[in-house]
């Protein structure tokens, strides 16, 4: 199992993300996280970021650089992010195979 992988849809959409945010240059990458919150108990970050912090984890898949922190890491190992804009919804969600339960809106979950 991979630590966390991106869809060819996600990396699309990402790389558009990217080229698109004036604020966004190469120094940056994708940090993704978890915190406390959320109708399920922990919820989803995922932003561009800058900075490293210490302990995290560091990979590289199709030339964008994805962080996690320590923390987050044990939440989402073997973690798949996806980008779908079907007519149910757009946008990113996780596929967590950890996840005991999850919100009706995919954005919380719980284990």
């Amino acid at each position: 199992m991979e630590i966390f992988t991106i869809t060819d849809n996600a990396i699309t959409q990402l790389k558009k993300l990217m080229s698109e945010d004036a604020k966004v240059t190469d120094e940056h990458f994708l940090r993704v996280g978890v915190k406390g919150g959320g109708c399920s108990g922990l919820s989803y970050e995922l932003a561009f970021d800058n900075i490293n912090q210490e302990g995290d984890n560091i990979f590289e898949t199709h030339d964008i650089k994805v962080h996690i922190d320590k923390k987050s890491y044990l939440y989402l190992f073997g973690t798949e992010l996806n980008y779908s804009s079907g007519l149910n919804g757009k946008g990113f969600e996780f596929i967590n195979p950890n996840a005991t339960r999850t919100c009706g809106c995919g954005e919380s979950f719980a284990i």
